[in-house]
């Protein structure tokens, strides 16, 4: 599956609460999923020493899963495309990469 297809199928499970609302709802739906994937990998790194179990790996399968879809609806809402934003982000790093910028801090380098 492409980026499209699965922008095209994952906003087919929106439950449309209006624009204003849904890019509100989609805001802190993908905080709390991001939050839900932090909070796992700091107990792998607490208590195993970040040596992920299948049942680890498992879990952050479904959890990212969950932060695409938010980041999808998102697009979606801000008329944005996955495919877009993933080549936009792409030629932004190589281009950091080519000037050595890739450590460092701001969006600007």
């Amino acid at each position: 599956m492409n980026f499209k297809e699965y922008q095209d199928k994952s906003v087919e499970t929106v439950v449309d609460l209006g624009k204003k609302d849904n890019l509100i709802h989609f805001t802190f739906g993908l905080a709390g999923e991001v939050g839900e994937v932090t909070e796992r990998i700091k107990k792998v790194h607490r208590d195993n020493d970040f040596v992920f179990d299948g049942e680890d790996k498992k879990y952050l399968q479904k959890e990212l899963g969950d932060v695409l879809w938010y980041v999808s609806q998102l697009a979606t809402v801000l008329d944005l495309s996955l495919d877009e934003i993933a080549t936009v982000n792409t030629e932004k790093l190589q281009s950091r990469k080519a000037r050595g910028k890739l450590r460092g801090s701001g969006d600007e380098r």
